[in-house]
C-alpha cells in the first residue's frame, strides 16, 4: 500500500471507529438527560454535561482499546462484540457510580441497563457491517512468509480467520530470500518468523526502501535490548543493558497496589471463596488448600495456594505433569467447575498479600518443570528477573499451551517494559479472558515434553544462531 492509499485507509478507519463511538455513546445520553439530568444535587449547565459525556467517550476509547475492540480486520465480529461489550459495560458502571456521586443517593439503575442492550445491539450491527465494509474497499495484502527455525506460519492465518486480511501469496526459506530479495518487491506484507538477526536485518531494510510492511517475530535477545537504556559515551550512542531494576516510585507505587487490591479480594471474595471452600470438602472430605512449590524473583522458592481442583493423589508418582484441560481425569467435579471461572486462583490473593507474588508479573513456576525447561532453553531463568504474578503478559495474551519459548517471549517483553501503566492494562485484559474458554486449554499430553518448548524447526542449531 504506497503512501496515499495508506493514509485513505487511515482517514477510513477512523471515520468508521467514530460512527461506533456516537452509536454507542447515544443510548448514554439518552439515559443521563432524560433520567439523570435534573436530579443533580448541584444543577449543571451545559458545558458540566458534556463534560460527563466526554468521560464516557474517554473511558470507552482507553477501555476499548485495552480490549482490542476496535481491529475490525484483525479480530471475528464475535470477540469484536464481547470486547465491546465488555468495555461498555465496565463503563457504564464507572458512569452509574458517577450518577450516584452527583445525585447523592442511589439513582435508578433500570436506564443504564436499557443502555447496555441498546449499546450491544448498535455494537453487533456495527461489528458485522465494519468488517463487511473493511474487507469490500481494502483488498488482503499480499503476504510473503519467510520462514528459518520455526514453522512456516501460514496455517495460522487460516487458524485466526484472517485470509481476508493477508492473502499468502508466497512462503520461502531465509536461505531463498536472502539469495532473490526481489521475490519479495510485489507483497504488501512480509511475516520474518524464527529468523536470525544478520539475515533478518538485511531483509528489513530491504522491506523498509521498498515500502513494505513487515512483521517480526522477536528473538530473546531483542526482548534485552528492547529495555536498554540510552546513553552517550565518548562521543558515542550507547545501550546499557542491564538486570531489572525497576525505578523505586514504581517499585512503592506496585507494592501498595498489591496490598490494597489483594485486600479488596479478601472482602469481596471471601463468600465465594468460603462456599467453595464448603463444596470441596463435601466432595471427598479432602484438604481445602493445595500448597505447591513455585519460584518467584531471584529463583525464591514459596508455596503457592490455590483450592484443590485435583484428587488427592493426582501426582502419586512423584512426576511433575501439567494439566491436559477439562478431559484429565485427575480434576475433580468441583475442580472443573472452579478451574472454568478461575475460583481456583483466589486463594493466590493471600500469596500477593505475603508478597510472595505481584498483581502483575511471569507466571511462577514449579522448580521441577522450570528445570525441565532449563535444560532445553537456559534463557527461561531470565523469566526471574521480576517477582511472579497472579497475573501477567503471558497468562493474558498466551494460551495454557502456548510454547514456553513464546511464554519466555512474552515475559521478557513486560520485564523489558514494566511500568504502572502496563500493569494496569494487563489487569483490565485479565478481565477479558476470565471467559474465554481457549485461554485455558490443556496441552494434548501431561507429560512433559522436552522438544516441545522451542517452536523451531531446527533445533540444533538454536544456540548457534541467538
Amino acid at each position: 500500500m504506497d503512501n496515499k492509499g495508506s493514509l485513505f485507509h487511515d482517514i477510513a478507519i477512523r471515520i468508521v471507529l467514530l460512527i461506533n463511538i456516537l452509536l454507542l455513546t447515544i443510548p448514554f445520553i439518552v439515559a443521563w438527560y432524560s433520567c439523570y439530568a435534573d436530579l443533580l444535587f448541584i444543577k449543571f449547565e451545559r458545558r458540566g454535561h458534556w463534560l460527563v459525556i466526554l468521560l464516557f467517550v474517554f473511558l470507552y476509547l482507553v477501555i476499548g482499546r485495552i480490549y482490542d475492540a476496535f481491529k475490525m480486520s484483525y479480530i471475528g465480529i464475535t470477540e469484536m462484540v464481547y470486547s465491546q461489550m465488555l468495555s461498555c459495560f465496565e463503563v457504564d458502571v464507572i458512569m452509574y457510580v458517577v450518577a450516584y456521586l452527583l445525585i447523592r443517593y442511589m439513582p435508578d439503575p433500570l436506564p443504564f441497563v436499557a443502555v447496555f442492550a441498546a449499546q450491544s445491539l448498535f455494537s453487533l450491527l456495527w461489528s458485522f457491517l465494519s468488517r463487511k465494509w473493511y474487507f469490500f474497499t481494502f483488498p488482503a495484502n499480499k503476504t510473503v512468509i519467510v520462514w528459518d527455525m520455526r514453522q512456516d506460519i501460514s496455517y495460522l492465518i487460516d487458524k485466526y480467520d484472517l485470509g481476508q486480511k493477508y492473502k499468502v501469496t508466497a512462503t520461502a526459506s531465509v536461505d531463498e530470500c536472502i539469495a532473490d530479495l526481489g521475490m519479495l518487491n510485489d507483497a504488501d506484507t512480509v511475516f520474518l518468523v524464527g529468523i536470525h538477526s544478520h539475515d533478518r536485518n538485511i531483509i528489513v531494510k530491504y522491506c523498509l526502501m521498498h515500502n513494505i510492511n513487515a512483521f517480526l517475530i522477536p528473538r530473546v535477545g531483542d526482548l534485552i535490548i528492547s529495555g536498554s537504556k540510552q546513553s552517550h559515551m565518548f562521543h558515542l550512542l550507547m545501550l546499557k543493558v542491564e538486570r531489572f531494576h525497576p525505578l523505586f516510585e514504581y517499585a512503592i507505587i506496585k507494592r501498595l497496589s498489591d496490598i490494597i487490591l489483594s485486600l479488596l479480594g479478601v472482602i469481596i471474595f471471601s463468600p465465594v471463596m468460603l462456599i467453595t471452600a464448603i463444596c470441596i470438602k463435601i466432595e471427598d472430605s479432602g484438604p481445602v488448600i493445595y500448597k505447591q512449590c513455585r519460584l518467584t524473583k531471584d529463583g525464591k522458592k514459596f508455596n503457592i495456594l490455590k483450592f484443590r481442583s485435583m484428587k488427592i493423589d493426582a501426582e502419586k508418582d512423584g512426576v511433575a505433569r501439567l494439566s491436559t484441560g477439562e478431559n484429565d481425569d485427575r480434576i475433580t467435579k468441583v475442580g472443573k467447575f472452579i478451574r472454568k471461572v478461575r475460583i481456583d486462583e483466589l486463594p493466590q490473593v493471600f500469596n500477593v498479600l505475603k508478597g510472595d507474588l505481584s498483581i502483575v508479573g511471569p507466571r511462577a513456576e514449579r522448580p521441577e518443570i522450570a528445570q525441565i525447561y532449563e535444560k532445553e532453553l537456559p534463557e527461561f531463568a531470565l523469566r526471574l528477573q521480576a517477582k511472579a504474578g497472579l497475573t501477567g503478559y503471558a497468562q493474558v495474551y498466551g494460551k495454557y499451551n502456548t510454547t514456553p519459548y513464546d511464554k519466555l517471549l512474552m515475559d521478557l517483553m513486560y520485564i523489558s517494559n514494566a511500568n504502572i501503566f502496563i500493569d494496569l492494562r494487563i489487569i483490565f485484559a485479565t478481565v477479558k479472558i476470565l471467559f474465554m474458554p481457549e485461554s485455558t486449554e490443556g496441552i494434548e499430553d501431561g507429560a512433559i515434553n522436552a522438544m516441545e518448548m522451542v517452536p523451531e524447526q531446527n533445533k540444533t542449531n538454536q544456540q548457534n544462531q541467538e
